[in-house]
């Protein structure tokens, strides 16, 4: 990458152009380009970007973007041909993890706040206490009605007559 980022610096000066003139241009931060000039690809978080940028950048140039691309493309993939296999599957295992605990896992927020309907007692309590008055009421006047009647002293003495 530093021979890339000397070789668009080299051309960039030799057509008399300054950091200041591409960047207006491009309409980039002169700190972007300053940072693909001097190799410096880990101020850059999206290499996506930084791909499209270089690319832009050599057109801008005059140079052939693609042959600039390829260019860089060769050096990401000695880049990141160097992370181990066992370095890879670690990545991969530790984001499966995080995806199965994101699964799990809910996220709280004041706009997705799920509302628990509170049962009030109060009610149930009230209707339970009035049921069983009312099987109360229903057993004493039951009882009441089939009790036989209670004859006064005055009525005992008396015989009744049957009239056929």
């Amino acid at each position: 990458m530093k021979e890339l980022g000397e070789y668009l610096q080299d051309v960039r000066r030799s057509n008399g152009v300054s950091l200041l003139e591409v960047a207006s241009d491009l309409k980039v931060d002169v700190l972007l380009l300053e940072n693909i000039e001097s190799a410096n690809i880990r101020a850059f978080k999206d290499v996506y970007y930084l791909k499209e940028l270089i690319k832009e950048y050599a057109k801008y140039l005059g140079l052939d973007p693609m042959k600039v691309q390829d260019e860089f493309n060769d050096f990401l993939f000695e880049h990141t041909s160097k992370i181990s296999l066992d370095d890879i599957m670690e990545a991969q295992k530790k984001k499966e993890a995080s995806l199965e605990e994101a699964k799990t896992k809910k996220v709280k927020s004041p706009y997705t706040k799920e509302y628990k309907r509170k049962i009030k007692k109060l009610p149930f309590v009230l209707a339970f206490i009035i049921f069983v008055l009312a099987i109360i009421i229903s057993i004493i006047v039951i009882k009441t009605i089939n009790r036989d009647p209670v004859m006064s002293s005055e009525l005992k003495g008396i015989e009744v007559y049957e009239y056929a």
